[in-house]
This record gives C-alpha cells, sequence and structure tokens, in this order.
C-alpha cells in the first residue's frame, strides 16, 4: 500500500521539511520532529472517528472534495516556498484539525510543541499544513483503490499508519480526553519524544527517521 511512509520517504519529505522550517522559522530538526509527531496524531484521530459509520461517511466525503485529490502533494513546494503558506491551506488546516480533533487540537498542539521544543503557535500552524497534506494522501489513496465504505477507509487508514497497536492508538484518545490540565499533555509529549529515534512503539515511531537529519 502506498501509504504516508511511502509518499514521505522520497524528495517530497525533503521539500516538506525544508519548506515548513523556512517559513516558520524553525531549524529542521524540530520541525522533523514536530512532523514526526503531528502526522501519525492526525491519522490516529481520522482513525478513530472512521470507527463508527457516521464518522466514516464523514470523512469519505470530505475526502470526495477536489481539494482533496493529492493535488497539494504535487504542488508542495510552490505551497511552502513562496513568501507565506497559502492562507486558504492554512484555513482548509484548521478546519480539518477542528473536525478531527473535535475541538482539543490544541491539546494536540501543546503534545506536539513539548515533544520537540518548538513553539505552541508554530506548533499549531505546522499541525495546520499536515491536515491537508493528510488528506491529500488519504483522497489520493481512496481514488485510486475505489474506497467508498466504512471498512474500506478503516484499512486504508490502518495502513497508513502502519498497523498501530491498539495500546498506540490509545495515546491519540489520551490526548483528546485530556482536560487541559498539563499532566496527560506532558506524558504523550514524553511518550511522543521517547519515541521518535530508534526505540520502537508509540505514535511519533510510526514516521521516525523517515525525513532524515
Amino acid at each position: 500500500m502506498a501509504g504516508i511512509l511511502d509518499l514521505l520517504n522520497s524528495d517530497l519529505g525533503k521539500t516538506l521539511i525544508s519548506g515548513t522550517s523556512q517559513q516558520f522559522g524553525q531549524d529542521k530538526g524540530k520541525t522533523t520532529s514536530a512532523l514526526n509527531a503531528a502526522l501519525p496524531l492526525i491519522l490516529g484521530a481520522m482513525k478513530n472517528n472512521a470507527s463508527t459509520p457516521e464518522g466514516a461517511s464523514g470523512l469519505l466525503n470530505a475526502l470526495s472534495n477536489e481539494k482533496h485529490s493529492g493535488g497539494i502533494l504535487d504542488n508542495l513546494g510552490s505551497i511552502l516556498g513562496g513568501s507565506g503558506v497559502d492562507k486558504d491551506v492554512l484555513d482548509d488546516g484548521a478546519g480539518i484539525l477542528g473536525h478531527v480533533f473535535g475541538g482539543k487540537e490544541q491539546n494536540v498542539a501543546k503534545a506536539v510543541s513539548t515533544s520537540s521544543g518548538i513553539d505552541l503557535d508554530t506548533a499549531m500552524n505546522i499541525l495546520k499544513v499536515a491536515g491537508p497534506l493528510v488528506m491529500g494522501a488519504l483522497g489520493k489513496e481512496t481514488r485510486q483503490k475505489n474506497v467508498a465504505d466504512q471498512s474500506g477507509i478503516g484499512d486504508l487508514l490502518s495502513g497508513m499508519l502502519g498497523g498501530a497497536s491498539n495500546e498506540q492508538q490509545s495515546i491519540v484518545t489520551r490526548l483528546l480526553d485530556a482536560d487541559g490540565d498539563g499532566s496527560i499533555i506532558d506524558d504523550v509529549a514524553g511518550i511522543l519524544l521517547n519515541s521518535g529515534g530508534k526505540k520502537k512503539g508509540g505514535l511519533g515511531s510510526l514516521l521516525g527517521g523517515l525525513f532524515g537529519k
């Protein structure tokens, strides 16, 4: 399956890292860490949502929109190579985050910020860029594989996540259930940080080593 790992284990990954780090004024190492956390968290939340018929239907409907057909993957260089990230991309990203995280995107941004060492505003902006990228990758796959039901989208998300275990998936659930007091967020950030290297396990490791230094 041509999942997120396959799509990003190429020049696309380098373009994403360099463009995002330049746009938001962060070094490539921290940007890599932030994306290593952000992308699996977004996919994991989508998988949670798609576990119900209503959630799967909503996601498939959103993926049928032409702006999520995968074109963003071909235009990433121009989107991240100018004087600023396209406002339409950031607005689309904000909408995606609000939907998949159910209003808890601030918790997710805090975890990404803590685990990567970047500031909270930049973490949120990186999530906004990552959202449309994930939707584009999913949209492209659903079109190529004619995915049209809950089972199909569930299998696709599992494949793109690299077969995350139930324990790993619970990281997303814990984060979305956090009340914002910081304790759970710090725990999740610690898991993401510890699993971002060669150690196996945890959502952060799913894209670990993907982009290179």
